[in-house]
């Protein structure tokens, strides 16, 4: 009998990841346009955010995508975001800097593993790996900036911290988009071994 895997784990994997890339990008374009919002409501932004993270993270690692670039080093990035993502929402009260911190060192690791997924994918054949490349050098450095040189103005702060969040989103989106692959008749993973009589 041949089994087939099903594809509700991955295609829900890459349609939350899709979505929250999409959350990303409009509040980062929103803190960039309006950055007098406050403290409270951008930390329960993060932290909600944080935490389905790591929630759609989780489902893409053991969904097995096809690739299965996108997700192969979220088992345990997952679990931190959702921790963090908890963390968040019950300390949304703390200063914006605080917030800005932590979310800058989750930049910086996602940036550093969207650059490994951007040479496997180079290896795997996808085209415009580049992008994923450039994309996760310039989420990096921005992660990096948000971190060690925090601004003295809360409005720039603001406005830095919702270029971050811009930054992660595209990147999130690209990668999601360009090396999550579902296919309705993946076969669960066998270990093929042959036996005779006798062994």
């Amino acid at each position: 009998m041949t089994y087939v895997r099903s594809v509700v784990p991955m295609r829900t994997a890459k349609i939350g990841n899709i979505a929250l890339a999409a959350a990303l990008i409009a509040a980062g374009i929103g803190l960039l346009v309006k950055p007098d919002v406050s403290t409270a409501l951008v930390g329960d932004f993060v932290g909600i955010v944080l935490t389905l993270s790591g929630v759609f993270r989780l489902i893409g690692y053991f969904s097995k995508d096809l690739y299965r670039l996108a997700f192969q080093f979220d088992l345990i990035y997952g679990i931190v975001l959702i921790v963090l993502g908890i963390v968040t929402l019950t300390k949304s009260q703390n200063l914006l800097h605080v917030l800005s911190i932590a979310a800058g060192i989750c930049v910086i690791a996602d940036g550093l593993m969207k650059l490994r997924i951007a040479a496997d994918s180079r290896r795997f054949g996808i085209r415009n790996s580049w992008l994923i490349a450039g994309t996760a050098a310039l989420t990096l450095a921005l992660g990096l900036l948000l971190v060690f040189c925090p601004a003295e103005s809360v409005r720039l702060l603001t406005r830095c911290f919702g270029l971050v969040l811009l930054a992660e989103g595209v990147l999130n989106l690209i990668t999601v988009i360009m090396t999550v692959k579902i296919t309705k008749n993946q076969k669960p993973d066998l270990i093929e071994a042959t036996f005779t009589e006798g062994e």
